[in-house]
Order: C-alpha cells, then structure tokens, then sequence
C-alpha cells in the first residue's frame, strides 16, 4: 500500500511529472498554443482559426501528459488577430466573449463531454480548472460536432429504423467533403406530404446547433405518439452541419470571406451546399407543400435564452404571419427548460445586416409557398445548461413544438 501510495505523489510531482503536451491535428482542432509551463502545469492559448475563415472565437485542444487524479490550469486569452464583420476586415480583434464560455467543455475519450468547473475570469483572459485521467484529455470551447458525429447520428438513425431514416449526400463542399444529410419520412404519398426543412451551423464555431439537431432526430425516431404521427404526416430533411469545411478545419465561419453561409442565400451562391438546399426548397415550394424551415444557431454570450429571430413580418403574407405566431406560441410552451425559451422573437431588417436579404430565413419567406413558416432557433451556449444533454433537450422539446404546429386541425 504504502508503495502504492508513494508512487501516486511521485506522478503528481512536478519535478517527476510527465510533459504536457498539446496538439490540434484533428478535425475541429484549433488553437494558438502561446505557452506550456511545465512546472506549473498550465497551459496559456488563444482560439485558433483564420480570420478570413470567420471569426476567430472557436477552440479545441488535446492535452497530453496529466496524470490521473492530477490538477492543471487552461489559461485562455482573446485572439490578437483583426476580425471581420459586416463583410469588412474591422481592423480590430474580436471581443474575447466570444471565445470565452464560463465553463470549458471536456472528454476523456473525445466523444462524451461534460463541462469543467466555472472558469476564473481575469481582465484578459480566463482560467479553466483541469483534472488528468491518466490519458488523452480533450477540451473546447463547447461540446464538438464534427462530421464524425454527423456520420454517426445517420447511421444510428438508419439502423434504429431503416423504414423510415434514409441518409444522402446533400452536396460535394467547395473544398471536397460530402455534407450529409438525413431524411425521415414513412412509406406512402411523400409528395403530398407538408416539407420540414432543419439545419443547423451555417456558422462553423456553433457547435451547440448541431447538438439541438441531434436532440430534435432523436425525438422524431421515437415511439412517442407525436413524433410517430409527424413522422406519417411530413417528410423531414434534417443537416446537422452546413459549414462542413470550416467545422474540419476549426475555423469559426461566422463572416468568413466572401460571406458565410447565413449570408449566401441568393441567385448565385458562394457554397455548393446552399445551393443544394436551394433546389430542394425551391422543389416542395414548386409542389406547393413547403412548411417550415428552421435554421439552427447559438447566439451571443449575453443571450442566456433561446430566443428565435424571425423576418420583418411585413413581407409576410397574412397567413404565413398567423402560421408565424402560432408556432412562436407553441414553441413557448414547449421549449420550457432548463433552457427555457424567450418567448419574444427578434426581428431581422436593415439594421441587422447588410446582407439581411440573404440570410436564409428571408430567402424562404421570398421564394416558399403563402403558408411557409421561417424561423432561425439560438439557443444560449453560455450557461450551466449549454451542454449535449441540455442542447439535446431542446431538440426534443422543438420537436414536439412542430408536431404540435404541424398536427394541429386546419394547416
């Protein structure tokens, strides 16, 4: 015992502790790595990723060297690097709350994640508490969502019900990856079915959509009676990531040159994938069957609500502005916790973005059919509750939300 013992506080002596090292050659990897202090056991980095990729708020390390039971310090400061907004280079850095979530999100094995004791801001930076496992310890700026899990929430969608899920290939990316896609439907007339269009991280670095994503599958491949009668009534196209490039990359996407994806929705897209999307949506508007389309984000640090944003409702037909409505009051009472829905939407318009006319909400309320319902869903990534469970939550209570919109007497 005693031998035992001994060995345990010759691993967590520093003078005899394993080097730490850190390394972000993996998918969804990135950081600048400023110092390691091997004597300290503290590591000091900033968020990786290109400017001219999206901003640069996104992080996600693996750490090796800590042994079990050991305690180490993630020092994290703002990226130095000019970011771009409105389509410009602001000639300035991207404010730090951004890249700073009051807990890190960590894993010991790189696929189940939980969060880390609340961080200690400082003016500059924040400092995340660390605890080895004796291997591979991997830590984020939220929970990841590459195209790995993309990969394997399709094919546990097929195997659980290979009747109803059918994954394909929406589009080839301008950089050569497939970005997959899943759609739920049962057997019958699809073509007269009303069309559910769901996708989630138009921005790369909004990890926590893809997880909502997840949630929302999860519920609709249920037993639970509402999701068996959406399942009969709709058909249901579901991408759990649209920014695959910069996802791998770990780029954050958002305002990345030209546009990012939110703001490529027009005649001639930038991004093969929104073109796609285009041509499906184009396709049940054509048929006269296009429901709803929801676009999944995370929003600002400060927002800690799910709330949704929403067009100008006076570019909405009166039906489309009644379907509007009511759906905002379903979604409120069923989007009750623990992240709990701000039943207020925001409005999108000029003073938004320049490019507000792309985003692709807007886009769908000027090309969908009279009845079409647009809607952008962030939910808050910046509290206790931001994690695969709770975002996970929020899928499921959204889709209960829809099929309430959708089942409802009369749509």
């Amino acid at each position: 015992m005693k031998a035992i013992l001994f060995l345990g506080l010759l691993l967590l002596d520093p003078l005899h502790a394993a080097a730490l090292r850190v390394s972000t050659d993996f998918d969804g990897g990135s950081a600048a790595i400023d110092a390691i202090d091997q004597e300290r056991r503290e590591i000091w980095i900033r968020p990786g990723g290109n400017p001219a990729r999206g901003w640069p708020c996104w992080w996600f390390v693996r750490i090796d060297g800590l042994a079990a039971g050991e305690e180490a310090k993630l020092v994290l400061r703002g990226s130095e690097r000019s970011a771009r907004n409105n389509g410009t280079d602001t000639g300035k850095p991207l404010a730090s709350d951004w890249a700073m979530p009051i807990a890190a999100t960590v894993s010991d094995d790189g696929k189940g994640w939980r969060q880390t004791g609340l961080g200690k801001r400082e003016t500059d930076r924040i400092t995340y508490p660390l605890e080895g496992n004796g291997g591979p310890l991997w830590v984020a700026w939220g929970p990841p969502f590459t195209p790995r899990e993309t990969e394997a929430l399709l094919a546990e969608a097929e195997r659980a019900r290979p009747d109803l899920a059918k994954p394909f290939t929406l589009a080839t990316t301008r950089e050569g990856r497939p970005v997959r896609a899943l759609q739920i439907v049962a057997a019958g007339k699809t073509r007269e079915k009303p069309a559910v269009w769901v996708h989630a991280r138009q921005h790369a670095w909004e990890s926590g959509s893809s997880w909502v994503a997840r949630g929302f599958v999860e519920w609709l491949l249920s037993d639970v009676d509402a999701a068996e009668q959406l399942r009969e009534r709709a058909q249901t196209m579901i991408v759990p990531i649209m920014d695959v490039d910069r996802v791998v990359t770990g780029d954050g996407g958002k305002e990345a040159a030209p546009h990012d994806h939110n703001r490529d929705w027009h005649q001639a897209p930038h991004y093969p994938e929104v073109t796609a999307a285009q041509d499906y949506l184009r396709a049940f508007a054509a048929e006269g069957r296009l429901a709803l389309v929801l676009d999944l984000h995370n929003p600002a640090s400060r927002d800690l609500r799910p709330f949704f944003f929403v067009g100008p409702p006076d570019l909405l037909s009166e039906k489309a502005r009644g379907n509007r409505e009511r759906f905002l009051g379903l979604a409120a009472g069923h989007l009750t916790g623990p992240l709990t829905l701000d039943p207020k939407p925001r409005v999108t318009g000029p003073s938004y973005h320049p490019l507000w006319r792309r985003i692709s909400g807007q886009w769908v309320n000027d090309h969908g059919n009279d009845h079409t319902l647009a809607a952008c869903l962030e939910t808050s990534w910046n509290t206790r509750h931001s994690t695969t469970d709770g975002y996970r939550i929020v899928g499921r209570q959204l889709g209960e939300a829809l099929a309430a919109y959708l089942l409802s007497p009369g749509l």
